[in-house]
């Protein structure tokens, strides 16, 4: 599945970048949303898979297109053909506040694994710790902020005062932010795309040490997604605040609201394809660029079973017969 599918998904999360880099900077959220999950949508459409969305824009009457459950690839259309067997994770465009006002880290993220592979998250809050491969068994949801952040601080061999932590800018995370200063850390808020940031955890050289907060649980799974190909961890559990969100449980045969999930509870496919392209310029990702021969993109593409991880430059060139190619 890997090697048959991951340039493809490569091509997907490309053509749904530039659809939404189109609309960057216009200050319509929902229009930028709506053009990238078009893309994306009519680019599965053509790859040669069976593939079934279990985490997309929304239920089927919510979202007319992307829907948990809807049927994508060519076997929509060959229903007799024998393609792989799919389970998809979508977030046509993560950060699309960002994207609307042209803001860094807005990305096109796509998972894909095989049937089963990936947990059908509802639609909730989750509580997330996410950390790199250094890190891996080191942290603990119900242990205080300061012993996770020494605990960090002693894998990677630093001082607490060295480690940069990403959080969600929100009023729920006051007490959070309170508690890593007080222990030393230093803080990265950011407005919106706890999943990239998760990814710039598990990958060295990025700047950041780990990610804390609450934050979408399909969120959750993307990232765990990544963070098996990345050999990363994230420690999760759901967040039920409402009567509601106890009758959606079990709905969907969750037993146990506060279960603590980890990587492989959320993302537990033997294969696994994770593959995202830059909006806007970020942290881990370039966002696309339009010149006058073409326009550039930068993408990200994972596998687990291949233990590939492959940074994409891709020129996609001009249909003109005077087109000529630069080196950067």
């Amino acid at each position: 599945m890997e090697a048959q599918l991951s340039l493809e998904f490569l091509r997907v999360v490309e053509t749904a970048a530039i659809a939404a880099a189109r609309t960057m900077g216009f200050g319509d959220g929902h229009k930028a949303d709506e053009i990238t999950v078009e893309a994306m949508r009519k680019t599965m459409d053509s790859v040669q898979m069976d593939g079934t969305i279990v985490i997309g824009e929304g239920e089927r009457d919510e979202a007319p297109m992307l829907y948990i459950g809807e049927k994508v690839g060519l076997a929509t259309h060959a229903p007799k053909a024998l393609f792989p067997q799919v389970d998809i994770a979508v977030d046509p465009l993560e950060g699309t506040n960002l994207c609307a006002t042209g803001a860094p880290n807005a990305i096109v993220v796509l998972a894909a694994s095989e049937r089963g592979g990936l947990l059908h998250a509802p639609d909730l809050y989750m509580e997330k710790i996410v950390v790199g491969p250094s890190c891996k068994g080191a942290v603990d949801l119900d242990a205080p902020v300061a012993t996770n952040l020494k605990a960090i601080a002693k894998r990677l061999a630093r001082d607490v005062e060295d480690l940069v932590v990403i959080v969600l800018d929100r009023p729920r995370h006051e007490k959070l932010i309170a508690d890593i200063r007080a222990a030393g850390a230093r803080i990265r808020l950011i407005g919106d795309g706890d999943l990239s940031a998760g990814i710039s955890a598990a990958v060295i050289g990025t700047g950041v040490h780990a990610v804390m907060g609450i934050g979408g649980a399909p969120e959750g799974v993307l990232t765990a997604a990544a963070l098996r190909c990345l050999n990363g961890e994230i420690v999760a559990r759901l967040v039920v605040s409402k009567p509601e969100h106890q009758e959606r449980l079990a709905k969907m045969g969750v037993k146990d609201p506060k279960r603590i999930y980890r990587t492989e509870n959320l993302a537990p496919g033997k294969k696994m394809i994770f593959a995202c392209t830059g909006v806007t310029d970020g942290n881990l990702l370039r966002g696309v660029r339009f010149f006058g021969e073409g326009i550039r993109t930068h993408s990200m593409i994972l596998t687990l079973d291949d233990r590939q991880v492959r940074f994409v430059d891709s020129v996609h060139l001009e249909k003109r017969s005077d087109i000529k190619v630069r080196f950067n």
